[in-house]
């Protein structure tokens, strides 16, 4: 008879433990995204809206690198709801690096690339970036609403 009572409580015990242990994991888990991902995006330009190659460049989308090697991003796109794209050229990230992509024009620098546009891109109400491989397939996205500073945090 005590088989039968002892078995069952070590059963019970072991997967209380273990499932306490599976609940508290995740809250754990790193805040920030593993791998190429949308990091923060200046959708409103701060000042008033007035297609000027400085308000244009003041909306940008950062693309971080967060994996252990450097990336190739020849061939991503970087998208809107309208369908407007940004198309990398031939541009290499760093592993731990970030590039910002600005809406305006501008000469493209080691962390700066320019979409070389003069009208704005993001929707200040609401609209969502993603970024897109190579492949065609989705690799990120993030979306807003018109709340907060005219910022997004997509990490």
């Amino acid at each position: 008879m005590r088989i039968r009572v002892a078995a069952p409580l070590a059963l019970a015990t072991a997967t209380a433990l273990a499932g306490s242990l599976f609940v508290t994991a995740p809250a754990s888990a790193a805040s920030h995204q593993a791998g190429l991902h949308l990091g923060k995006i200046q959708y409103d330009s701060p000042g008033k809206d007035n297609r000027s190659n400085t308000s244009l460049n003041a909306e940008w989308v950062d693309i971080h690198n967060n994996g252990k090697s450097k990336l190739q991003l020849k061939g991503y796109k970087l998208k809107d709801n309208t369908g407007y794209t940004y198309t990398f050229g031939n541009y290499t990230i760093g592993a731990g690096k970030t590039v910002k992509v600005h809406t305006g024009r501008g000469k493209n620098a080691s962390g700066h690339v320019y979409w070389n546009r003069g009208s704005y891109v993001w929707n200040n109400t609401g609209d969502k970036a993603r970024l897109i491989k190579p492949n065609g397939k989705l690799q990120g996205s993030c979306s807003w609403t018109k709340s907060g500073k005219g910022t997004k945090n997509c990490h």
